[in-house]
């Protein structure tokens, strides 16, 4: 009978970020692929567990993969990790899945932290529907190509960046999506963490000011704007003015949002969120 690959999610700084089952998985398996086995030792060792771990990176995981399937198809209890967060997500772990799920090789998630959610859901920002875009490309002509394609997208956008570019980089998302709300979540869950929130603009001069940009980024832009819609011809009423309208008629704040959204055919959360965006615009 093969072994098991688990797909084990480690902390992103606060190292009481890991589930029991995590530190279960980790005692248990006969061996452990880690970015960086210097890295995840400190982890392994902070939980006294004594499993072997063997070096899985993205200079060596095409090779070290198939040796690693050799190893499940014997037997072997096989959990991978990355140097913080989910494996597979910006990090090294799917091409090691991939080949384990052809073979018939049982793949177990063991979920836990991951960045861009934990920013996410500090954010402030509509989280019911979202689009994960990895790291934008480092240089200008590519990145802004990529941002033109998902610039329509109607959903909450989230990237990671390097400290490095994030000025460059949300000059260049202003320049193509428009001046959207952002947040720029950095250190995550560690001792420096930092949550920044306001218009594209704002965190542009925020970072070139001269202001440190330290750590791991996390870059979450809302959704296509009001005025976005309004461009392309597809709705000119603001939720502002609308709710406005029903208020001026009797009716109560929450219930003046209740039928701004009816009829501006939205869900009632969706009206709420791009009121309190225009709001922020005034």
């Amino acid at each position: 009978m093969p072994g098991t690959l688990f797909v084990v999610s480690t902390p992103i700084g606060n190292l009481e970020d890991i589930t029991l089952r995590a530190i279960r998985v980790l005692s248990e398996v006969d061996l452990i692929a880690c970015e960086d086995t210097r890295h995840t030792r400190k982890l392994l060792n902070h939980y006294n567990i004594k499993t072997r771990t063997i070096s899985y990176h993205e200079h060596n995981e095409r090779e070290r993969a198939a040796e690693l399937l050799k190893a499940l198809e014997t037997g072997s209890n096989i959990a991978v990790v990355s140097d913080a967060g989910t494996p597979g997500i910006s990090d090294p772990g799917f091409p090691l899945v991939k080949l384990a799920t052809e073979a018939g090789v049982p793949v177990v998630p063991v979920p836990g932290p991951t960045a861009f959610v934990a920013a996410l859901t500090a954010s402030g920002l509509a989280s019911d529907e979202i689009f994960f875009a990895g790291f934008l490309p480092p240089r200008s002509t590519a990145r802004r190509r990529r941002l033109e394609e998902l610039k329509h997208i109607k959903s909450t956008l989230i990237f990671y960046e390097a400290p490095h570019r994030i000025a460059e980089s949300l000059k260049d998302a202003r320049d193509v999506l428009g001046d959207r709300l952002v947040v720029v979540a950095r250190e995550v869950t560690k001792m420096h963490e930092e949550i920044l929130r306001g218009t594209l603009t704002e965190l542009v001069s925020h970072f070139s000011s001269g202001n440190s940009a330290r750590g791991e980024m996390v870059i979450i832009v809302d959704r296509n704007t009001i005025e976005d819609q309004a461009a392309t011809g597809e709705r000119s009423e603001t939720v502002v003015d609308v709710v406005a309208d029903f208020e001026a008629q009797g009716l109560d704040s929450r219930a003046a949002l209740k039928q701004a959204a009816r009829k501006l055919g939205i869900s009632r959360d969706e009206a709420y969120r791009r009121m309190t965006a225009e709001r922020h615009r005034q």
